[in-house]
């Protein structure tokens, strides 16, 4: 028995869809074996993990097999009658463990909401900013958009009962990877914070944390555990490599005395963004043409989407898309908007701006590890 089989049987041990090249189309990296369950030829293969195109997507929801992968580990392959999750720590007043069943007793809340690794778009850092950052080279499709449900993660947590010093909840996942996210108490008992138990109205997929995961709108994908086996219920801050050497922002901007012991800034919630849902680079025929793309905030709904079609070194004018569809708390929202494609090279850009009047800014700062990149993405489009 493996060390992934001990930990799923017992599951009282120790996790997600966490999460400079140029504007060429991306090598398909060659898929690690076993790494995941799905089909890999509907994604960009980056070793254990699969980025989605967003031009084949087109409604609200991402239907599951088109939704990305972000693994730290490959996908383990759990007994669902064999799943235990232990709920406990010193922030607890007692120890619980909960089987499959016990959690679906619970009463279910469902969310619909977007996930996005914090290191999407990564690829472009070297593009716009002239700088290579680490890790996985994403372009635009770290990205989905999911009905989830499941219990409230309040609602596992009061099973085990909250000392008055309780401060941090900590998730453990059931993978190779032993990762590991905390959140403050706060955001576990927001109204909206899950576990989730379905996706799209089916059983979680393998690959996106069956049978249990955490769901945090809003938050960096890598706070939504996978395959959850243990919560840890703190008195102090917990302090493990998400938040101390993995996402952070690491670079002259964010120095590390000023974020001890985190080697950067931790980064917690996402970035306001659009895209559009075309290939990079584009080809196009000349003559009219509706594009759509994709907006999001982790503040709440996007308010407007601007696009504007000019050159690589500056944007056009801006004019306003459409918004299409409905406009939920924590899913993204669909633009739209009319282009007459003449002959030659061109570069469209979108922008967004949420309720709160946050936009989308015209340039980035780098960070060595590529995090949340959200400037107006110069997008080249070929008209031929």
């Amino acid at each position: 028995m493996t060390r992934r089989e001990a930990l799923a049987a017992a599951a009282g041990g120790l996790v997600l869809a966490s999460c400079g090249e140029s504007f060429g189309s991306l090598e398909p990296d060659v898929p690690e074996p076993s790494a995941f369950v799905k089909d890999p030829s509907n994604f960009i293969v980056h070793g254990s993990n699969l980025e989605a195109r967003l031009e084949d997507m087109d409604g609200l929801l991402t239907p599951v097999d088109r939704f990305f992968v972000r693994n730290h580990s490959p996908t383990p392959i759990i007994d669902a009658d064999a799943y235990r999750l232990s709920v406990g720590g010193p922030g607890a007043q007692r120890e619980v463990e909960l089987t499959l069943a016990d959690l679906r007793a619970l009463p279910s809340h469902t969310v619909v909401a977007y996930l996005e690794c914090a290191g999407n778009w990564r690829r472009f850092f070297e593009s716009v900013l002239g700088q290579v950052a680490a890790g996985s080279q994403w372009g635009t499709g770290a990205i989905g958009c999911a009905e989830w449900s499941g219990p409230r993660l309040r609602d596992v947590l009061a099973l085990a009962g909250l000392r008055a010093g309780a401060v941090d909840v900590n998730l453990h996942g059931l993978d190779d990877s032993a990762w590991q996210r905390p959140m403050p108490l706060a955001k576990a008992m927001d109204d909206d914070t899950l576990l989730a138990l379905s996706m799209n109205g089916v059983p979680l997929h393998p690959d996106h944390g069956f049978p249990v995961r955490a769901l945090l709108p809003g938050w960096i994908g890598a706070a939504s555990v996978k395959w959850l086996g243990r919560i840890e219920i703190a008195t102090g801050k917990v302090w493990v490599a998400a938040n101390t050497t993995s996402y952070v922002l690491i670079g002259e901007h964010w120095p590390p005395a000023d974020y001890a012991p985190a080697s950067g800034a931790p980064i917690d919630e996402g970035a306001v963004k659009s895209a559009l849902a075309l290939p990079l680079p584009a080809r196009l025929s000349p003559g009219a043409h509706r594009l759509r793309g994709f907006a999001y905030s982790p503040h709440g709904p996007v308010a407007r989407v601007e696009w504007s079609a000019g050159t690589t070194a500056a944007a056009g004018p801006w004019r306003d898309a459409r918004l299409i569809g409905p406009r939920l708390p924590h899913a993204w929202s669909r633009f739209e908007f009319e282009w007459t494609a003449t002959p030659g090279n061109h570069v469209l850009r979108t922008r967004a701006t949420d309720e709160t009047g946050l936009r989308q800014p015209a340039e980035a700062l780098y960070n060595a590890k590529g995090y949340l990149l959200n400037l107006a993405l110069p997008h080249p489009v070929a008209v031929e």
